[in-house]
């Protein structure tokens, strides 16, 4: 049994002097790779450094996330695609994560509200340029903005069979609008909360032969841990979950989104 957490966030661990920990313990619970994900400038170069010490157990994407995004998100952008260059490996597996949250906009200045927003949709368009151009997995970060993102991506032609809406939080009707284009979601412990129904619905609607499987590490912590800081090991809970979930037992829930995972960010 074997599993890829396919979203965290490595750079808490790294910066809290307690990454050798969690690592040590993904491995002990049965993870065989993880993707760290980028989300500003100050993040990539440690990814690529991470990645490089820990090469075939660590990968990295490249991104600025919606959240990352100022006045000067087009100088940060700017240095993405040189990521991707040979010469630079390991090379990212993904662009991203990227997209637009209204959910973390100010809520008492409309307009600055309005400007961020209109800095997001301008990062957004830029990556989604490059992940046309590249021809790249790109990884999107949609809160309280689905069907504006889905626009975003129907516009910019960008290849739907490797697109990715990391921590799905939707319904079953949204992620047949996904699937309908050939794009897909990805699960965090979020579909272990006893409230999430619908997320769970969207799970099977989607179905096991597209299904992956994260953390968002260190948030999003999956029962019975939530409310503890999270880690990729936790993965392996909401991979038990998926699988009662699914019907099916945990190796075959891993095997499969195993595969999944390492097809579409071409994990080798």
């Amino acid at each position: 049994m074997a599993l890829i957490d396919t979203h965290t966030h490595l750079e808490s661990f790294f910066r809290n002097n307690t990454l050798d920990g969690a690592l040590a313990r993904a491995r002990e619970a049965g993870v065989e790779a993880m993707i760290t994900i980028g989300t500003a400038s100050d993040d990539w170069g440690l990814y690529r450094r991470l990645a490089s010490e820990h090469r075939g157990f660590v990968y990295h994407t490249v991104g600025l996330h919606p959240c990352s995004v100022g006045e000067n998100w087009a100088d940060e952008a700017a240095g993405i695609e040189a990521f991707f260059a040979r010469g630079t490996e390991p090379l990212p597996v993904a662009l991203g994560e990227c997209g637009l949250d209204r959910f973390h906009l100010p809520k008492d200045d409309e307009a600055q509200a309005e400007r961020i927003f209109a800095w997001q949709r301008a990062a957004f368009a830029a990556q989604l340029e490059i992940a046309r151009k590249l021809a790249v997995p790109l990884v999107v970060h949609s809160r309280g903005a689905f069907a504006e993102c889905v626009a975003m991506i129907d516009a910019s032609g960008a290849d739907w069979s490797r697109v990715v809406f990391h921590c799905f939080v939707e319904g079953p009707a949204e992620i047949r609008e996904l699937a309908r284009r050939g794009g897909r979601g990805s699960f965090t412990g979020v579909l272990t909360y006893k409230s999430a129904g619908l997320v769970r619905d969207a799970a099977r609607e989607q179905g096991l032969e597209r299904f992956m499987v994260e953390t968002d590490a260190p948030y999003l912590t999956p029962m019975p841990h939530r409310g503890k800081p999270n880690e990729p090991a936790y993965v392996r809970h909401t991979a038990e979950f998926a699988a009662e979930v699914f019907g099916v037992g945990l190796d075959k829930l891993a095997q499969i989104s195993t595969e999944n995972a390492r097809s579409f960010f071409g994990l080798r």
